[in-house]
């Protein structure tokens, strides 16, 4: 049995955030059944990009302090990062820092920031999908990993939290291997469950203050939500959290996946803290559903016809486009290329990944759907 905490956080006050956390921990038994004196914790947030805070695209810095304070009083010390897409530089670290906010965080509590840009593979023997995979050596060497999750839609998976945070492990342009070589989404989730079975974060932490709805995870708009959600696990906070916003299991399709593996089913899961139907959401604007677990009960050859044919797609708005070229060089099939300075898509060997929509620093993408995908999406 696995534990969600939901509490009410009304803003990024750090006094709201305090209290919101001290409540979360004592639902979940006290901090300190997961953080021990002297131990080294990773703080793996979500800095996807350089964005300010109020873009609701990272995990906000107020939460981060919060809970680097709290790790601090216990007498372990905090280090704070993650592995944005791009480069894995020190550089492209400390850009992303800067903007996210994470040095004045540093700063004020004392906690480190992560500048270790080596690799390490590790074995993952009960592995779905993958046997292996590259990750952060600074977070394999610590003691303890929580997540920190922002709660935000997804163009690929319908909805990124905590599961999907910890893709964020995977150094830089090293995840653009795993886009290419596992383009169904279906194939892209279990290998995401894959990788958590092995990291296996001591708690998670969800900043769902204000979260990110639609055209997510970065070109959306900012919904307040007012909340902070807690788990000692990951599948059952993601469970949880996709409900709160309206979404179903089978929507979700690292969700749907992992109940397929018996985790995160909703009978393993005690809830505390705020009744989770006074924490709905009726409102929230949700991506494009890809209807994968409508496609994957049909013939492949017809179900490739479908992917080829059917399936959402990127559009780029040249009025909108800046020609800086990120989306070029971060797509993992390179099915984008620039004419005239701007972007084009070869949509055969376009794989739906969206990480050009992802990754694009001015909302210059944004995901289409065929007419006749009403049949299979929603």
């Amino acid at each position: 049995m696995h534990t969600v905490s939901i509490e009410n956080c009304p803003s990024y006050s750090q006094n709201d955030v305090k209290v919101a956390l001290e409540n979360s921990f004592k639902n979940l038994g006290g901090l300190e059944k997961y953080i021990k004196k002297g131990q080294r914790v990773f703080l793996k947030a979500n800095l996807l990009k350089k964005n300010r805070p109020d873009d609701a695209v990272t995990t906000h810095p107020s939460i981060v302090e919060a809970v680097a304070n709290a790790i601090k009083a216990i007498g372990a010390m905090p280090i704070i990062g993650d592995s944005p897409a791009g480069p894995f530089s020190q550089r492209a670290l400390k850009a992303i820092y800067e903007s996210t906010g994470m040095i004045d965080v540093a700063a004020r509590t004392g906690a480190e920031l992560n500048y270790d840009t080596e690799e390490v593979l590790v074995k993952i023997p009960d592995g779905k999908i993958i046997k292996q995979a590259t990750f952060m050596k600074a977070l394999m060497e610590c003691d303890a990993i929580v997540s920190m999750p922002k709660l935000k839609t997804h163009g690929l998976t319908v909805y990124t939290g905590a599961v999907k945070n910890q893709f964020g492990a995977i150094p830089g342009l090293v995840k653009a291997g795993y886009h290419l070589s596992m383009p169904d989404v279906k194939d892209f989730s279990d290998m995401l469950i894959d990788i958590n079975t092995i990291l296996k974060p001591v708690l998670t932490v969800m900043d769902a203050v204000v979260a990110m709805e639609g055209n997510g995870p970065s070109a959306g708009h900012p919904k307040k939500v007012g909340l902070i959600i807690s788990s000692d696990d990951v599948f059952a906070l993601d469970t949880v959290a996709t409900s709160i916003i309206g979404l179903k299991n089978q929507d979700v399709p690292t969700v749907f996946m992992a109940q397929r593996r018996d985790l995160g089913r909703i009978e393993d899961i005690k809830i505390t803290g705020i009744n989770v139907e006074d924490a709905k959401i009726d409102d929230f604007d949700i991506p494009t559903l890809r209807g994968f677990s409508v496609t994957e009960k049909i013939p492949p050859f017809l179900s490739r016809y479908l992917d080829r044919h059917v399936k959402p797609y990127p559009i780029f708005h040249h009025d909108t486009c800046k020609s800086c070229g990120i989306c070029v060089s971060n797509c993992p099939p390179k099915a984008l290329k620039m004419v005239e300075n701007k972007p084009v898509v070869d949509l055969k060997a376009c794989i739906r990944c969206f990480c050009c929509q992802e990754l694009c620093p001015h909302k210059a993408v944004s995901i289409k759907k065929p007419s006749i995908a009403k049949l299979f999406y929603r």
